[in-house]
């Protein structure tokens, strides 16, 4: 789709996500212009990693602004990116590591001991970061513990979005909201948190300065405009207009979330939540999973072993009875962060029989993988009157399964709609970059498809569901 037109003013909003980049160009009325989009690798070295090139990274991201730009000077260029990636780098900018990722857990028995600890807590009750291996903040104290040598190296530790700015623009800075999920950001002042630095032995000078969502730059050899934007979980409740009380984001890419926005920070007694800031008054308190679609992506080509699309696996996974006729997933293939904050958690096939098909599988993991989404959902809406007056907003890869959708609706028993732009992050980053210039361009969200709950579904999911959470507590201990 690319409809160019000479005069128009264009927006692009670029999500730097864990499995690809894509670089989206906008009117002014909000509508998809032309997209790009390029994959990259996830690598897994030594068991327990997950690392990713830094420059294979940067690279994709210049290829898709040379792609999304062609023939056209956009107003301004706007950024969404993954969270919680850590880069050390050193006095040249020089990566002294791979990029190391949320899914990264190579600091368990780090994050395990702090987590226990009185002082596990107090960070928690400070950064509104569950302690969890996914954190930089337990990577960080990795690198102090087991690598000195590049710890003692190091100029700066940074994400995977910093690294970008930095080459685009010379600065190192980055955004509250991608700060907020560090694990080193005081939640309550918005600063790096001096009490945190002393437990990791790092200087405030070892990390970049802290900006708002609206700070802008231009680049050094391109001369285009740059908005830092935030981090991707956020800006997917603003573009999908979800930062109303009455509506709940639900994201699901290579990992997933549940977020809902809320106007000052809250912190969970039982530290299964995290908090994360946008802008202003505007944060959100969620929960976000590790096993989203690359659950599906594992089913495909590690077990089932099948050159199907997911479309096709999808259309005959639609003909299963709802609840997979007693065949149950539970996906932790990654560990699990919310609400069980568990990077040793392993996936469960459960109810197996010899009558169950590939078809029962791949439906029982788009079930699966959404019971562990409405499990903390549960926490951030525990009365069941409250949760049927709040919207569910959907917002990524997984908008365009109506099957997966329905599902949703279903399990949860809530009202779905989807946005008429499915990249969520990419549409919220635009509207961050919108603000940044004080421009007048219209931010309603469109809403695209409605679903509601199908009540004879009702019954066996709740059924289902009930069997879901029991599975990981009686099993933990084997």
């Amino acid at each position: 789709m690319d409809q160019i037109k000479e005069m128009e003013a264009f927006y692009i909003g670029i999500d730097i996500g864990t499995t690809a980049t894509k670089a989206i160009c906008f009117d002014v009325h909000g509508n998809v212009i032309r997209q790009v989009s390029q994959s990259y690798e996830m690598y897994h070295p030594k068991p327990n990693w997950s690392v990713q090139n830094p420059q294979e990274i940067l690279e994709t991201v210049l290829n898709c602004i040379t792609e999304i730009t062609k023939g056209i000077r956009p107003e301004f260029i706007s950024f969404s990116s993954a969270m919680q990636s850590i880069i050390a780098i050193d006095e040249t900018g020089k990566p002294l590591t791979e990029a190391i990722l949320w899914a990264d857990n190579r600091a368990i028995g780090i994050a395990e001991q702090l987590k226990k600890s009185e002082k596990g807590k107090h960070f928690y009750n400070k950064t509104g970061i569950p302690i969890h291996p996914f954190s930089p903040i337990t990577k960080i104290a990795w690198f102090k513990e087991f690598d000195s040598e590049v710890f003692s190296k190091t100029y700066k530790f940074i994400s995977i979005k910093e690294y970008v700015w930095n080459y685009l623009t010379g600065e190192y800075v980055t955004d509250t909201s991608m700060a907020s999920g560090t694990g080193l950001l005081n939640i309550h002042t918005l600063q790096w948190d001096d009490e945190v630095l002393d437990y990791l032995n790092i200087k405030i000078e070892q990390l970049s300065k802290i900006c708002d969502v609206t700070h802008q730059c231009k680049g050094i050899s391109d001369d285009f405009l740059y908005i830092i934007g935030g981090g991707d979980g956020a800006l997917a409740n603003l573009g999908t207009g979800a930062m109303n009380k009455n509506c709940m984001a639900l994201t699901i890419g290579t990992s997933g979330a549940v977020r809902l926005p809320i106007e000052k920070p809250y912190l969970d007694e039982h530290m299964r939540t995290q908090c994360y800031h946008l802008m202003d008054n505007q944060y959100l308190t969620l929960g976000a999973v590790n096993n989203g679609a690359i659950i599906l992506q594992w089913l495909r080509e590690t077990l089932l072993k099948t050159d199907k699309s997911f479309e096709i696996l999808f259309s005959a996974a639609e003909k299963i009875p709802a609840g997979s006729e007693g065949l149950l997933f539970v996906p932790y293939l990654l560990g699990e962060r919310a609400p069980i904050w568990d990077a040793s958690a392993q996936g469960t096939i459960l109810g197996m029989q010899i009558t169950h098909t590939q078809s029962h599988l791949v439906r029982s993991t788009l079930e699966g993988i959404l019971f562990g989404l409405f499990q903390i959902t549960e926490i951030l809406l525990p009365d069941p009157e409250k949760r049927k007056q709040t919207k569910v907003m959907a917002s990524g890869g997984f908008g365009k399964s109506e099957l997966w959708l329905q599902m949703v609706a279903d399990i949860f028993q809530m009202t779905v709609e989807t946005s008429q732009t499915i990249e969520g992050s990419a549409w919220g980053a635009v509207l961050i970059g919108v603000k940044s210039l004080g421009m007048d361009i219209s931010t309603e969200n469109k809403t695209g498809k409605t679903f509601v709950p199908n009540a004879v579904h009702k019954k066996v999911y709740e059924e289902a569901f009930a069997k879901f959470k029991k599975v990981y507590p009686v099993l933990k201990d084997l």
